[in-house]
This record gives structure tokens, C-alpha cells and sequence, in this order.
């Protein structure tokens, strides 16, 4: 009997695990054995399962002019794209939390960032920015005293001086953080909210009964209920964020300063053909974020289970 139960469920699940053989870690293994051989676009069909295998593309590629400030552009536009989505997320979920005529439509409006096609995203972003007629910098120019227009998209960095204090930001990357988080938040508000629609009314209106002002509230009622749900968010951000490509590649190419290294590993593979090198950074940054999230779940999920 128990031999039949395992006969049927194995072949109710045998077409998942051949789609994820095929899909998934077909592909994987192909990835692996590319890294370890010096093959390029113009040999790729003489490769072969046993061919001759080497360490030299991961010697090339970390050692390689530009790699390790690609990675250190992939870890900054990941960790502040995520803090300001989730942020941005948080804001907007207690903004609508309260019942307001109107309150669904301006929900609705909220995820028109999130499923609107990111090439249709991008080009009215670069619209907008554009120095000669975008819409930014003409009011950027009339209305907050802009010297010149700003090369948002294509300026590595710009000297700016708020209150006298004179200091260079990176234009370019700042406006691809911005836009990632911008483009992501809708995703953070829907998981905000439908926690905060679960979480029992009773502890906040015991809260103000006993005088707690919004902020004690926020902080020691509202919040605690949501970390878990932030910390789960920050994680699946964070994974999507560091192999992000599309955002970048759409906007700036990689240029001014934005070069992460999911682009990189594309320049590599589609401009100089270079397959094992490219395959090669692909599955360290791999490693690198598997490391990353294995810290995380050492470090930080039991703790949040316990909570």
C-alpha cells in the first residue's frame, strides 16, 4: 500500500522535476563546465563534456581591470535599491492604512509602476531626465536654480552643495537606485499591507487607550508585527537586485559608473565572445550571493522564527 502512495506520487510529480531538470539545473551544470574551459563564441560547438578544463577564468576574471569595481557597484545598487524600496514600501503602506474615499483606486495607482513593462518604465524615465528636453531638468532649471542641466543618465558623478557643503555623488548610479526602487516598491506595499490587514486591531486600540502616542505605537506595535515580513522582502529583493541586468542595461548600458556585474558577464558574452570568462563571473557572483543569503539564514532566520 505504502509502495503504491509512493508509485503515484512520483509520477504526479515526475513532470515537475523533469521541468526543472531541464530548465533549471540542466542549464546549471552547462554553466559550470563553460567556466572551467577556455571557450569562446567561434569553438563553442567543439566543446564537449570532457574537455580540458582550467582555473584560468577565474584567475582572469577576478584579477581583470573592472571587476571587483563591478561588484562593488553590484553590492551598493542592490543594498540601497532595496533599503529604499522596502522604505518607499513601508511609507505607502501606513499613508493608505486608514479608510479614505478613493482609498482603492490610489491602491490600484500604486502598481502601475511594478507591472507596467520595464522598456515602456525606462524610456520615460530617460524622457524625463534627458538635459535638453526633459521634463526634470526644465523644471529642475527654472524653479530650483539649476545651474545647468544634469546629465542624470550619463554623468559618473556631480559636485553638489547643499547649505555650503561641497561634496560629489554619483549622478548616474543614484538615478539607477532610484529607479529600481521606484519600480520595486509596489511589490513591498501589497505584502505590507495584506500583514497589517491581518494583524489584530485589539493591540493598537489597547495601545491608545493607555495613551501611547502614534510613534510609540509605530514602534513598539505596528513594526514588530512586520519585521518578519520586512526581513523576508529584504532577502527576495536583495536576490533579485544583485542579479538584476534589465534596469541597468535599458537605462545607462552599464556606462557612467553603473557597470554591475550581471551586465559585465553580458558585454563579455555578447561583444568580446569570451564564453568561459563570462560564465566564469556569472558563477561567482553566484557563490557570492549564495554566501551572502547562507549568512543571512544562519544569522537572522531562527531569530526571526523565535520572534
Amino acid at each position: 500500500m505504502a509502495r503504491d502512495e509512493a508509485r503515484a506520487g512520483l509520477s504526479l510529480i515526475s513532470p515537475t522535476l523533469v521541468i526543472v531538470l531541464v530548465v533549471v539545473v540542466l542549464p546549471i551544470l552547462w554553466t559550470i563546465m563553460l567556466a572551467f574551459q577556455r571557450i569562446r563564441l567561434m569553438n563553442l560547438r567543439s566543446a564537449g563534456l570532457f574537455g580540458k578544463y582550467t582555473f584560468a577564468n577565474f584567475q582572469d576574471a577576478l584579477t581583470s581591470p573592472g571587476f571587483l569595481e563591478a561588484l562593488w557597484t553590484t553590492i551598493v545598487y542592490a543594498v540601497l535599491s532595496t533599503a529604499a524600496a522596502i522604505g518607499l514600501g513601508l511609507v505607502a503602506t501606513l499613508a493608505l492604512r486608514k479608510p479614505f474615499r478613493g482609498r482603492n483606486f490610489v491602491r490600484a495607482s500604486m502598481l502601475l509602476p511594478y507591472i507596467a513593462p520595464v522598456v515602456a518604465a525606462t524610456f520615460v524615465w530617460k524622457t524625463m531626465l534627458n538635459p535638453q528636453f526633459g521634463v526634470v531638468n526644465y523644471w529642475g532649471t527654472r524653479l530650483l536654480g539649476w545651474d545647468k542641466p544634469v546629465a542624470f543618465l550619463s554623468a559618473t558623478s556631480n559636485e553638489v552643495s547643499p547649505l555650503g557643503w561641497h561634496f560629489t555623488v554619483p549622478t548616474a548610479l543614484l538615478t539607477v537606485i532610484a529607479f529600481e526602487a521606484w519600480r520595486t516598491f509596489p511589490f513591498v506595499f501589497l505584502f505590507l499591507t495584506a500583514r497589517l490587514q491581518a494583524a489584530p486591531a485589539s493591540l493598537e486600540e489597547a495601545a491608545q487607550v493607555d495613551g501611547a502616542t502614534p510613534t510609540q505605537r509605530f514602534r513598539y506595535v505596528i513594526l514588530p508585527q512586520l519585521l518578519p515580513t520586512i526581513a523576508m522582502l529584504s532577502v527576495l529583493r536583495f536576490i533579485w537586485t544583485f542579479n538584476g541586468f534589465d534596469d541597468i542595461y535599458l537605462l545607462t548600458g552599464g556606462g557612467a559608473g553603473t557597470q554591475v556585474v550581471a551586465v559585465r558577464v553580458f558585454d563579455f558574452l555578447t561583444a568580446r565572445g569570451d564564453i568561459g570568462s563570462a560564465s566564469a563571473q556569472a558563477l561567482v557572483l553566484a557563490v557570492i550571493l549564495a554566501v551572502l543569503v547562507g549568512i543571512y539564514l544562519r544569522k537572522f532566520a531562527k531569530k526571526e522564527e523565535v520572534t
